[in-house]
């Protein structure tokens, strides 16, 4: 099975899902089809793509009424994931009463990176902390889009809350930390807590795509520090897989191209 988990989905229909009022960035949605998930579908075919873990774009803010439907008209193929304010009180009920309507929401996720404090001061705030442990009292992924200089801070998390399922996104975007600062996120593939490494986001420091083999120095060493049982891979086109774990075996490959997350499809 491959499974992509990184497409955002967005409508240039702004009645029906119009952008957030704190939206952390205002994408020009009239470049987007009509019909944006019937053209995600046709890319996943294209790229011989099983199933798909939507990503809930910032932009729609804590308004899920998209992912909402894309959900409702893919329900075997689709899961999707939700976003959350911590500073909002109210978010960890808004969670529930979100995964309670739609129970293939399987994550919310966190921001915090340098240059995104919209969302969170430090993961020690207390409206973090009460929206994390509201998702793992649902049993849900936390997926956590960080920079290095938040490792330290989330570690300190998985040690409170060990029975946390994380996936970190975007090889927690390297380019935004010091060595030093990135050893505390390979650091995270020894928690207790089960912590994925998503591979993606290599087009926000590399420029040979499709491929990136220009990072595989750096990947080699995030992969050997967590292992294909919990590497995710996230965007692009699958093949990414094969030339950043060319030393690996096939079935060791297949586990980073979706078998890692089946188990999120047979609910």
């Amino acid at each position: 099975m491959i499974v992509e988990w990184n497409a955002h989905i967005f409508s240039p229909d702004t009645q029906r899902y119009p952008l957030h009022p704190k939206a952390a960035y205002r994408p020009d949605v009239s470049v987007h089809p009509p019909d944006p998930l019937a053209a995600y579908l046709q890319r996943l075919d294209d790229e011989g793509i099983d199933r798909a873990v939507v990503v809930h774009p910032e932009p729609y803010g804590d308004d899920h009424r998209l992912i909402l439907e894309c959900l409702k008209r893919e329900p075997e193929r689709l899961r999707g994931t939700s976003l959350f304010y911590p500073k909002d009180p109210d978010a960890p009920q808004k969670l529930a009463d979100l995964v309670a309507r739609e129970p293939k929401i399987i994550a919310t996720r966190f921001h915090a990176h340098r240059g995104k404090d919209l969302y969170l001061d430090s993961f020690n705030d207390k409206g973090v902390c009460a929206l994390w442990e509201k998702a793992v009292e649902l049993g849900l992924v936390v997926e956590l889009h960080i920079g290095p200089n938040y490792g330290a801070q989330v570690a300190q998390v998985l040690r409170d809350i060990p029975q946390t399922v994380a996936l970190i996104d975007h090889l927690a975007e390297p380019h935004q930390g010091s060595a030093v600062e990135y050893a505390d996120i390979l650091d995270l593939s020894c928690a207790d807590a089960e912590v994925y490494m998503k591979l993606s986001g290599f087009g926000h420091f590399a420029q040979d795509a499709p491929l990136y083999e220009s990072a595989k120095p750096f990947t080699r060493r995030v992969i050997e520090a967590f292992g294909p049982k919990r590497m995710v891979w996230g965007s692009g086109t699958p093949v990414i897989v094969d030339a950043h774990l060319s030393d690996y075996g096939e079935a060791e490959r297949a586990l980073v191209k979706g078998n890692n997350l089946a188990r999120w499809f047979n609910k």
